[in-house]
């Protein structure tokens, strides 16, 4: 049994996360738009949570195509909020449809989110040493610069600590801890 950082603990649903998504660099639009919108959707709740959703919000969410997302009406998202499958917060699934619109300005103006996102770290992940989870932090002056830009550009549920786990979900940071198998792979 390898070590892990201890969050994973022993639900399967968080151990193959664990092993095989967080912390991995994400350089593909469609999937930096999804993890955004699910760590905005995770507000207030357990990540669990939103993992075992996570099929239903792709079925839901055109497969996250920001394209398809930002041209919801009032009608597909009063559909979202009578989906038992997804979380029916109706700020959560509004935020998702200007998020998806603040996204292709992004785009348009960078080239693509993933030139956006990865230039506040010069395209390099950030790799920290923690020894135990309690080390981690909740957001970073990284995340903070990042929420307030995101925030002017339009987004929200995109504050600083929701943006931090964002990074750590995407691999902008490497958050495993220095025992995790995890630590020294990309």
């Amino acid at each position: 049994m390898p070590n892990r950082c201890e969050w994973a603990g022993t639900d399967p649903d968080y151990i193959n996360y664990h092993d095989t998504e967080w912390g991995v660099p994400v350089h593909d639009d469609r999937l930096l738009f999804e993890f955004l919108i699910l760590e905005g959707a995770q507000a207030g709740l357990s990540w669990l949570t939103v993992l075992r959703k996570r099929d239903n919000y792709r079925a839901a969410f055109d497969n996250f195509d920001p394209v398809k997302v930002a041209a919801y009406d009032e009608k597909k998202q009063a559909e979202l909020l009578q989906n038992p499958g997804i979380i029916r917060n109706r700020l959560k699934v509004q935020s998702a449809v200007r998020n998806a619109r603040a996204f292709l300005q992004i785009q348009e103006e960078f080239g693509s989110f993933d030139n956006y996102i990865w230039g506040f770290v010069d395209g390099k992940p950030i790799v920290n040493r923690w020894k135990k989870m309690s080390d981690l932090p909740a957001s970073t002056p990284l995340s903070d610069r990042i929420s307030k830009d995101l925030k002017k550009r339009g987004f929200n549920f995109v504050g600083s600590t929701i943006v931090y786990a964002f990074m750590q979900a995407v691999g902008i940071v490497n958050d495993h801890t220095t025992d995790c198998f995890r630590y020294d792979k990309k």
